[in-house]
């Protein structure tokens, strides 16, 4: 088949490339000329896992270009992978996607034969059959559903692992303006994924509130594993990883997205939690569990500060280890790592932070003084170390870095990646969620 996609970025790129993997000609669009530059190249133009080598074995064939009539003209459906930011109000802006649509749609008076167009950004619900379904009729001069299909099609997707999850997603979301259009974009999945998920077509509008309905809930499980951590903490002897691992077996609950640790941060299920309780005060509703995982994940940075002030006070020295909102990418949209240190460097801490990948994000929001060039740099001469993102390095930490005359350095281990035992001559290691780690805040 014959695809286009509108946004060579963290999602589009990865896309582009497992189609063209799976033998499909691919025409990517992209505004940005460093990014046509790079894919028209052979290079990847955003860093992900897995995504140079795919581009490598298919770069035959993937064409960029800046055209959106290129794009059109020469594919049977086009995929519109744009930012959708957030406004004012916690509600997705559809500025960029409309922009994006209406050149799809001039491209299409170019065009005879029959065309699909699949919108993969994240809108809020009436937005496909609606505003944007009124944008392309409008700038095509096509009816939906006679010439053309309209099709809401969100991938479910982790930064760092984007190209395994679109090869073995759990299942594939189809809103679809009409059967035809949706046993096209059926089709097309049939031919790209590994592992035959289930598919499950419906109605635009219903599809766009299960994709912000399903992110809703992961957000629930995420704090309801943090809020039971805190519990755990203040219970001599209980441990939340033997109480998750097991609760997690029941069907009704499940293992996934059941660690407790930090916060949850990126930058889909902060705003698209806000966007479903902003979707639901907008109707009526009260999104109540949404609202409580929202204030209960905001507040895990404080749970992290108050951890940090048993230990030391205001004028002492914190590492921390991990800046990226979790591990394999390099974005720090509301990470923990950078929150804790904001938090602890207004409140007078000399903050000390590393990361494999987000060190050059981490400065921008950090300035350089906070961002230190290795593992080693990070935790030399810290009264405290915290491990805010599981990077596998961080679980190799040699003991050796932290030996020193005096008091042992204190590590808060968030994700529980370090042995006790290889530390007992160095440093005292605090787990989230254990009991016997639980040591009372100073007044």
């Amino acid at each position: 088949m014959r695809l286009s996609v509108i946004g060579l970025g963290k999602l589009g790129a990865p896309l582009a490339a497992v189609f063209a993997s799976k033998g499909h000609d691919v025409i990517g669009v992209e505004t940005c000329a460093e990014r046509v530059y790079m894919l028209a190249a052979g290079k990847a133009p955003v860093q992900e896992p897995h995504l140079q080598q795919l581009i490598d074995s298919s770069k035959a064939r993937i064409i960029a270009t800046a055209s959106y009539e290129e794009a059109v003209v020469g594919s049977d459906v086009t995929f519109v992978i744009v930012p959708t930011p957030t406004d004012e109000y916690g509600r997705f802006s559809n500025k960029h996607v409309l922009a994006a649509v209406e050149e799809v749609g001039k491209a299409l008076h170019n065009k005879a034969s029959y065309h699909v167009l699949a919108i993969g950004a994240t809108v809020m619900p009436g937005s496909t059959g609606g505003q944007i379904r009124d944008a392309v009729e409008q700038s095509s001069g096509r009816r939906v559903g006679e010439d053309l299909g309209l099709c809401y099609n969100p991938e479910f997707v982790a930064l760092g692992s984007v190209i395994h999850d679109l090869l073995n997603p759990d299942f594939i979301l189809l809103g679809e303006s009409d059967a035809k259009a949706g046993k096209m974009m059926e089709n097309l999945y049939r031919s790209v994924c590994d592992n035959n998920p289930p598919i499950r077509r419906m109605d635009l509008m219903n599809a766009e509130i299960a994709k912000l309905s399903l992110n809703a809930y992961v957000t629930t499980k995420i704090s309801f594993a943090n809020m039971l951590a805190e519990i755990c903490e203040r219970l001599p002897g209980a441990d939340v990883d033997l109480v998750t691992s097991a609760i997690g077996l029941d069907s009704r609950i499940g293992a996934k997205c059941l660690k407790a640790a930090t916060s949850y941060g990126g930058p889909c299920f902060p705003r698209d939690n806000l966007a479903f309780s902003m979707m639901a005060r907008m109707l009526g509703p009260e999104a109540l569990i949404a609202e409580a995982t929202d204030r209960l994940n905001r507040r895990q940075v404080d749970r992290l500060v108050a951890h940090v002030r048993r230990q030391t006070t205001p004028g002492g020295t914190v590492g921390i280890l991990g800046l990226s909102y979790k591990a394999d990418t390099s974005l720090v949209d509301e990470s923990a790592g950078v929150g804790l240190a904001i938090r602890l460097r207004d409140a007078g801490y000399i903050v000390k932070a590393f990361d494999p990948m987000a060190s050059d994000p981490g400065q921008e929001v950090l300035g350089p003084d906070i961002i230190s060039e290795s593992i080693e740099s990070c935790v030399h001469g810290v009264s405290v170390l915290v491990i805010t993102t599981p990077w596998p390095e961080f679980s190799n930490l040699d003991p050796a870095m932290l030996e020193r005359p005096g008091k042992r350095c204190v590590i808060v281990d968030c994700w529980r990646v370090l042995p006790k035992e290889r530390f007992n001559n160095v440093a005292e290691i605090i787990y989230l969620g254990r009991g016997d780690d639980w040591v009372p805040e100073p007044a």
